[in-house]
């Protein structure tokens, strides 16, 4: 007979598996002390470029030029900053990407709907507000892709400093929505920020990424062979034509992320365990500091909300964000028959989609490429990025902090470990030999209390027979 199908529905955002959880807890821990330094390096460039006696230092130091002209790399700091250091963030995206779809979330095409179709939606909505926004107003359409991405980075730094306890999955969900959210950011720039192609290099580029999947597959190991082949490959990726933080991606997705037996870890996970403190602790932060630097005032203020361009940024990352999260999670779930996690409810969803309005690092860099022949526009558009991030962190400060007592606990029972076995309890429930171990730690302490109660029933008794009749001499209570 054929089993019956399971009329149970699926869960949307239910309880992680170990692995998953504990994979998730170490990677949002880097990329919260991260986000930590990218607002300390965004706060750092504002105050450098708009205190008047530092502001031309700052102009000095971002359009200071170095590297060997010859090979075409003669570039400003605020441009290393952009295409070199970027591709550290994107090497690691790509891994992260790559360990998503071989073993994480995106595995399995039922549950990789969810953050796939929000992660498109919360994409899309936003370009579309920027356009209607940018069309009724008679702006540019140049930067319709400005309001597009999302930076886990600077989210996990406003979670950590308004201090909510957001459960794992949420946090799961922000995460692997941002993974996919930094692939079609990389498509976005591969193929509408391209410019004349320079086949010679490009075939370079494209021979050198060849090379270096060889060497992983003939299992070669040494960073003296693939740091300076890195090197090569992104230097040729530069001079084709194509944004130089492709060759970033490319190699992230080329790492083997799944283990062998015997393998503690995957050459992925190694790598990105050595990389991601670099990316998220020195090439994150330096192109926050040379790119967040724009010229703040009251006026410049009042402009980003009369200008078409910048209006649909501060829309798109505001409102389109949210709305195109929320309705692709809904849609999702409404049409697979999912349920929502018994423990929440959709206001916890829609202020998760309100955090990822925070659009800083990839909505600057898209902003320079948008708009790199008009200056004054891309300091515009930087003021709306920031200030449009600024808004959607404070509206998901307010709507988490007002179910802030719902997630601590939560969160505790995620965290329980009664039997002290570094596990915690919610994922041994069907174990016996945790129930067992339950039971000899309670008799444990029952043990300790019935002993314990001995000894004040003992004292009690003593204090009320005092020696010498004194009870008996003067009728009242010894």
């Amino acid at each position: 007979m054929t089993a019956p199908r399971s009329t149970t529905p699926r869960k949307v955002f239910g309880r992680l598996s170990l692995p998953e959880r504990t994979y998730v807890a170490n990677a949002l821990r880097t990329e919260t002390v991260g986000g930590v330094l990218l607002l300390a390096a965004a706060v750092t460039a504002l105050l450098w470029a708009n205190i008047p006696v530092l502001h031309d230092s700052y102009e000095s130091v971002s359009h200071f030029h170095i590297g060997p002209a010859a090979l075409g790399l003669d570039l400003s700091v605020a441009h290393w900053a952009a295409d070199g250091l970027l591709a550290i963030f994107f090497f690691v995206a790509g891994i992260e990407l790559k360990r998503e779809l071989v073993a994480g979330d995106l595995r399995d095409p039922k549950a990789a709907a969810l953050p796939v179709v929000a992660a498109l939606c919360g994409m899309a909505v936003p370009a579309l507000v920027y356009t209607v926004t940018a069309v009724v107003g008679g702006g540019s359409l140049n930067g319709w892709a400005v309001p597009t991405a999302t930076d886990i980075a600077f989210a996990l730094a406003v979670l950590a400093v308004i201090g909510t306890s957001l459960p794992s999955a949420l946090r799961a969900f922000l995460l692997t929505l941002a993974v996919v959210d930094d692939l079609f950011a990389i498509l976005i720039i591969a193929v509408f920020f391209t410019a004349d192609l320079n086949f010679a290099a490009l075939g370079g580029a494209v021979a050198g990424l060849l090379l270096f999947w060889l060497l992983l597959r003939k299992g070669v190991r040494g960073w003296y062979v693939y740091v300076p082949l890195a090197l090569v490959v992104w230097a040729l990726m530069y001079n084709s034509g194509i944004h130089a933080t492709v060759a970033g991606v490319a190699m992230g997705l080329m790492l083997r992320c799944h283990r062998r037996e015997g393998e503690d870890r995957s050459p992925g996970e190694r790598i990105e365990h050595l990389v991601r403190p670099l990316s998220a602790g020195l090439a994150v932060p330096l192109f926050a500091l040379f790119s967040a630097g724009v010229a703040i005032s009251g006026g410049a203020l009042a402009d980003v909300f009369t200008r078409p361009e910048t209006l649909g940024v501060v829309l798109g990352l505001v409102v389109g964000k949210a709305v195109g999260i929320f309705g692709g999670t809904w849609l999702t779930a409404r049409f697979t028959r999912a349920s929502l996690s018994d423990d929440l409810a959709w206001a916890d969803v829609f202020a998760v989609a309100s955090l990822a309005g925070i659009g800083f690092t990839v909505s600057l860099l898209i902003g320079e490429l948008a708009f790199e022949d008009d200056q004054t526009m891309t300091g515009q558009v930087k003021a709306a990025v920031l200030l449009g991030s600024l808004i959607a962190a404070t509206l998901a400060t307010v709507l988490l902090k007002i179910r802030n007592a719902k997630y601590r606990r939560l969160w505790a029972d995620e965290e329980r470990d009664e039997d002290a076995d570094g596990i915690p309890d919610v994922y041994e429930e069907d174990d016996p030999a945790y129930h067992l171990r339950l039971a000899a730690l309670y008799d444990r302490k029952a043990a300790e209390h019935r002993r314990i109660a001995r000894e004040k029933a003992a004292a009690r008794h003593g204090l009320a027979e005092v020696p010498g009749g004194a009870g008996e001499d003067h009728h009242r209570p010894a």
